[in-house]
C-alpha cells in the first residue's frame, strides 16, 4: 500500500488548490479525480462545468493578484450586473466591495482555469491519479495519529496522514467518510444530501446575435420562475457566445404556485418546466424579436453538444472534524451558494488553507482560519438567501425599486426615500446578519464529531 502526507478527493478548484499549496509547503500531495484525463478527452471542456464568472473581490479572495490569472483563463471583463424584475430594473456597475481588480468581475473559461491550477500544483510537486474513483475511505483513530485508508475502484489502496474532501457539492466520497464520526441523529447524509439541499444549474451555450452580444453586463431575472433563489441568467463570453442559463431548486410542486404570478409559467403547466423549456420561454419572453435559430447552440463548448446540467450547494457549511485530520472544502462542505451561481472562489481558498495547514500539521487551525477569511462573503449569502426567501415577484419589483433609490442617493436619503418598506427591509437584514456573523452560519460544529 503506497503512503502519502495529504490525499485530496477531487481535482476541482478546490483539490488542485488545496494540492499546490500542501506540495508548496513539502508534502507528498496526491489527487483522487474520478474524471477523465486531460490527454484523453475526447471532447474540449472540464471535467465539470464550465462557470458563471467571477467578481472582482471575488479574485482577492482567492489571493490571486489580477495579474496573476493567465490570459486564457479570462474570456471578457464585465462592467456590471442587471438584474431585472417583472417590472422594476436594478442595475449595479460596482459591487461595493473594495478589490485590486480592475473591473467589476470578468466571465472566464473554466477548463483553462483547472488546467492552469492543476499545472501550477503540479509543479509545486504534487501528483495526480485522475480516471479512478474513491470508492471508499476508513479512518483509523487507534494509532497515535489518526491516518486514512483510501480504496479506489480498481482495488488499489492509499494511506494518507491528512484527507482534504473536495469532491464537490454531490459529496460522493464526503458523505459517507464524515458518517464515520457522526451521531445516529445528525448524519450527514441527512444534512448535505445532495437530492434535497442542492439547487440544479442548467445552461446552453449560444451564439447571439452581435447586437445583443455587445453587452458586457451579467443579467438576472428574479421572479420570473418559481423557487427560492430561482432564477434565469445570461453571461456573455467572447465571440459572440453567452451562456444563456438558469438556477433553480430541486422537487418544486408545480400545485404550489400560481402561473398567472409568474412571467415564465403557463396556466397549463402540469408539472415544473425543464431547464431547456424554462430558457426557450425567457428568449421569447425577452428577446421577441428573435427566435432560437438566431442563437445556435454553439456544440463545442460545454460538456454535451453546448450544454450542461451540474449540481449547485445551496446549503448552510460545516466544519471539519480536523481532530482527524481531515478538512472538507468548496461545495463539499457547503461553502458556495446557489444565490450568487456557484463559488469558484471560496473553493479556492478553502483548498489553499487546507493544504497548507495540512502540509504544516497545523490542520486543528482549519475550521478558525476558513471562517476568518471568509465570514464577510458567507455570511451575506446566507443573510440575503434567508431575506429572500418566500419572495414573489411583486417583492421582487419592490425590492429593485429600493435598490434603485439608494444606489441613487445617499445613505440617508435613501432612507427617508424608501420609506417604511425600505427600513424594513434594511432592519430585517441587519437582524439575520447579526444572526450569522462570526460562524453563526455554521450548520455542523466540530464539538459535534465522535473523534
Amino acid at each position: 500500500m503506497e503512503h502519502v502526507d495529504v490525499a485530496i478527493v477531487g481535482g476541482g478548484p478546490g483539490g488542485a488548490s488545496a494540492a499546490w499549496t500542501a506540495a508548496e509547503h513539502g508534502a507528498n500531495a496526491v489527487v483522487f479525480e474520478k474524471g477523465v484525463p486531460r490527454e484523453e478527452r475526447t471532447d474540449p471542456g472540464p471535467d465539470s462545468t464550465d462557470a458563471a464568472g467571477l467578481l472582482d473581490y471575488w479574485v482577492d479572495l482567492m489571493e490571486f493578484g489580477p495579474e496573476e490569472l493567465p490570459e486564457e483563463v479570462v474570456l471578457q471583463e464585465l462592467t456590471g450586473a442587471k438584474f431585472v424584475g417583472p417590472e422594476e430594473e436594478l442595475t449595479l456597475s460596482t459591487t461595493g466591495i473594495s478589490s485590486q481588480y480592475p473591473s467589476f468581475g470578468l466571465a472566464f473559461d473554466r477548463a483553462a482555469f483547472d488546467d492552469w491550477l492543476h499545472e501550477e500544483s503540479e509543479a509545486a510537486g504534487a501528483s495526480y491519479r485522475v480516471g479512478d474513483s474513491v470508492i471508499d475511505v476508513e479512518t483509523d483513530l487507534d494509532g497515535r495519529e489518526p491516518s486514512h485508508t483510501l480504496t479506489l475502484a480498481d482495488g488499489d489502496q492509499f494511506e494518507a496522514d491528512y484527507l482534504v474532501l473536495a469532491d464537490g457539492p454531490q459529496r460522493t466520497v464526503t458523505i459517507e467518510t464524515l458518517d464515520q464520526f457522526t451521531p445516529s441523529d445528525r448524519q450527514m447524509a441527512d444534512l448535505l444530501n445532495p437530492s434535497q439541499v442542492n439547487h440544479i444549474a442548467y445552461q446552453e451555450h449560444r451564439r447571439v446575435p452581435t447586437e445583443l452580444a455587445n453587452s458586457t453586463q451579467l443579467q438576472f431575472w428574479w421572479g420570473h420562475m418559481p423557487g427560492h433563489t430561482a432564477y434565469p441568467w445570461v453571461f456573455p463570453n467572447h465571440d459572440n457566445v453567452s451562456r444563456i442559463g438558469l438556477t433553480m431548486p430541486i422537487g418544486l410542486d408545480i400545485d404550489r404556485f400560481d402561473a398567472d404570478e409568474w412571467p415564465l409559467l403557463r396556466a397549463d403547466d402540469d408539472r415544473i418546466p425543464r431547464g431547456e423549456e424554462y430558457l426557450r420561454r425567457l428568449i421569447e419572453h425577452e428577446y421577441p424579436a428573435y427566435d432560437l435559430d438566431d442563437m445556435p447552440l454553439v456544440e463545442d463548448r460545454g460538456k454535451q453538444g453546448g450544454v450542461e446540467t451540474y449540481p449547485i450547494s445551496s446549503t448552510r457549511p460545516i466544519e471539519s472534524p480536523t481532530e482527524a485530520n481531515i478538512a472538507v472544502v468548496g461545495g463539499a462542505m457547503g461553502g458556495t451558494s446557489a444565490f450568487h451561481e456557484g463559488g469558484d472562489h471560496i473553493a479556492v481558498r478553502t483548498g489553499k488553507i487546507a493544504g497548507e495547514l495540512a502540509a504544516t500539521e497545523s490542520l486543528a487551525e482549519y475550521n478558525q482560519s476558513w471562517q476568518q477569511a471568509l465570514d464577510p462573503e458567507i455570511s451575506r449569502n446566507v443573510t440575503v438567501a434567508e431575506l429572500v426567501d418566500g419572495y414573489g415577484p411583486s417583492d421582487w419589483d419592490q425590492a429593485f425599486q429600493i435598490g434603485n433609490i439608494v444606489t441613487g442617493t445617499s445613505k440617508l436619503r435613501a432612507l427617508l426615500n424608501s420609506g417604511v418598506t425600505g427600513l424594513k427591509l434594511l432592519w430585517n437584514y441587519k437582524r439575520a446578519l447579526r444572526q450569522y456573523n462570526n460562524g453563526g452560519y455554521v450548520q455542523f460544529r466540530e464539538r459535534e464529531y465522535a473523534v
